[in-house]
C-alpha cells in the first residue's frame, strides 16, 4: 500500500483521513440526532425515547473520536 495517487498522497494515508472524516461526521450526526431524542423524550415524558437518545449521543461521541484518532494517525505517518 505504498502506491501513490496524484495528489502525492499514499493510498493507505487518503484512506485513514477519508475515513476520519466520515466517522467523525457520521458521530457528529449520531450525537444530534441524539440529542434531539432526548429533548423530545423529556418534553414528552417519553423516557424510553430520552434513553435511546442519551444511546445514540454517546455512540455519535465514540465514532467522532475513533474519527479524530484516524486522521491524527494519518497526519503523524
Amino acid at each position: 500500500m505504498d502506491r501513490q495517487d496524484g495528489g502525492g498522497l499514499k493510498m493507505a494515508e487518503k484512506d485513514l483521513t477519508e475515513r476520519g472524516t466520515e466517522n467523525s461526521l457520521e458521530g457528529k450526526g449520531k450525537d444530534v440526532k441524539g440529542k434531539v431524542k432526548d429533548a423530545v423524550g423529556g418534553l414528552t415524558g417519553d423516557s424510553s425515547l430520552q434513553a435511546e437518545g442519551k444511546v445514540d449521543q454517546a455512540k455519535g461521541k465514540v465514532q467522532d473520536a475513533v474519527g479524530k484518532a484516524q486522521r491524527k494517525l494519518d497526519d503523524n505517518a
